[in-house]
């Protein structure tokens, strides 16, 4: 209990330093540069009683859930694939890391010529930055199982969808919720850069829109949504990641 209160209160400290910072930023920079922390969440709550609004978002949330679930399915499949064939892996592994490396937004081109203007580009650009960090963990995470649990399901005469189920799966877990929640983050960056550069919906075009016009309020409104946003969900995805490390250790 104290623990838990402790966290708290290191929680509360730090988001009111953040918005001490904010307000000596606004300060230092001035209204041409930045909103205000209180304007900011006023102005906020005046967008979000807006139907064009909550249409951009509802966009934007539904590119980014296809490109989240394609990122995990394809990279669980990748990473399951790569690392119970060891040979392959070692083969990929060091091809996945350089494709991690590159910046994502020089494919971006391809991805046009391929998919067009609308949401199956938003969501190919999405699954294209979330996928291999699942896939590197899956793969790792697969890599590490101990013998013993393999020998075990072989003694029980599984078959392999069983063994992946029921032995790999639940073995590999930890490892493999590290690689969603760094999946989530990075397909949630990739399917805004779709919609700022090749879009006319979602939250990304109103970023550009907002950009193109100079319009402050609006970019700081927006920015302060998907930063709520996205620390909400993640700091979720940290206590799980945590809670799953514990038991298997």
């Amino acid at each position: 209990m104290a623990r838990s209160w402790a966290s708290a209160l290191n929680a509360v400290a730090l988001v009111a330093a953040l918005l001490i910072a904010w307000q000596i930023l606004f300060e230092i920079a001035g209204e041409n540069a930045m909103a205000p922390p209180l304007e900011t969440f006023r102005y906020l709550g005046q967008l979000m009683t807006t139907a064009t609004f909550w249409g951009h978002l509802a966009e934007t949330m539904r590119a980014f859930a296809f490109a989240l679930a394609l990122s995990i399915l394809l990279g669980l499949l990748v990473g399951f694939l790569l690392g119970l064939h060891r040979f392959s892996g070692e083969v990929a592994e060091p091809i996945l890391v350089a494709l991690y490396s590159v910046p994502k937004i020089t494919l971006y081109p391809i991805v046009l010529l391929a998919f067009g203007l609308g949401t199956p580009a938003k969501v190919a650009f999405g699954t294209i930055h979330g996928i291999i960090p699942v896939a590197i963990f899956t793969m790792s995470a697969v890599r590490n199982i101990k013998p013993v649990l393999l020998k075990t399901g072989r003694v029980l005469k599984l078959s392999p969808w069983k063994t992946v189920r029921s032995v790999l799966f639940p073995a590999a877990l930890p490892e493999i919720f590290t690689g969603l929640r760094l999946g989530f983050s990075l397909t949630l960056i990739g399917t805004l850069l779709g919609e700022m550069f090749a879009s006319q919906r979602g939250l990304g075009y109103l970023l550009m829109q907002a950009i193109g016009l100079q319009n402050i309020r609006v970019i700081m409104a927006v920015t302060l949504l998907l930063v709520l946003f996205a620390a909400s969900i993640s700091i979720l995805l940290i206590v799980i990641d945590r809670h799953l490390h514990q038991r298997s250790s």
